[in-house]
């Protein structure tokens, strides 16, 4: 991983967009997600949400995001808390941005490919969702490192983010020796969101789901600690978290 200061002091924010204009913000964002106030922090984390991934949507400025996310996570600073609602996954910061990870991921899979197409709009034109496809070898080698964390949490959102990165034509072979940390850790999980994503994962991968039990009812999927972008509004359950094409 490029090291993230490097990243911040490297990249021409003023050159990359994201939902509100010029990046030149950036760099302040992602500094205050390692700040020892825990609501700088806090606010931190809802702005590469709101911000910098606003609505799912991959901008120039989400790249450098995801780099300096990914790189960060070794910092035992990202073991903060950070504030909850009942929209919020739980655990510390770090889990947090593994899961911010699995989101940016999931806009550029082969899913999300196909459904863009079939709104006239393939990732291969848009320059950003090209560009954090190239770096999802990146991502995945950053997550890796946590899926067998002694944190629950953590170890979760770590299997999230790696599913969707292994897409990526270089991590296919991946797949049959994460399948059954998917099954045992995701399919077991207290989130049906994790538990959805097992279930997706192991039957995309051709591996066994037998047993495994997600959320069936399209009324409740709106009940849980996650955001709203995450619900999936009488969606087929097979078809992923996130909303169809963003741009």
């Amino acid at each position: 991983m490029p090291d993230p200061q490097r990243t911040l002091a490297q990249t021409n924010w003023a050159e990359l967009h994201h939902a509100y204009g010029s990046a030149t913000d950036a760099p302040h964002m992602l500094v205050a997600l390692l700040d020892a106030d825990q609501v700088v922090r806090s606010k931190a984390l809802g702005k590469i949400h709101g911000v910098l991934h606003h609505q799912n949507t991959i901008y120039e400025a989400t790249v450098p995001t995801a780099l300096y996310v990914a790189a960060i996570l070794p910092d035992p600073r990202t073991m903060r808390a950070v504030d909850k609602d009942r929209h919020s996954l739980p655990g510390n910061i770090r889990t947090e941005l593994l899961a911010w990870i699995a989101s940016v991921a999931n806009e550029v899979t082969d899913a999300a490919d196909a459904t863009s197409r079939r709104y006239g709009f393939p990732l291969e034109d848009y320059p950003p969702a090209v560009s954090m496809r190239e770096i999802r070898p990146l991502l995945y080698s950053a997550a890796l490192a946590y899926v067998h964390d002694t944190d629950r949490h953590v170890r979760e959102a770590a299997i999230t983010a790696c599913v969707p990165l292994m897409d990526d034509p270089k991590l296919l072979s991946h797949r049959a020796t994460l399948a059954p940390l998917v099954r045992r850790v995701l399919g077991t999980s207290e989130l049906w969101q994790h538990r959805e994503r097992a279930i997706d994962a192991l039957d995309a991968w051709s591996e066994d789901s037998s047993g495994l039990e997600g959320q069936r009812n399209p009324f409740l999927y709106c009940d849980s600690d996650l955001s709203p972008a995450s619900c999936r509004w009488g969606a087929d359950p097979g078809a992923g978290w996130s909303e169809e094409p963003p741009f």
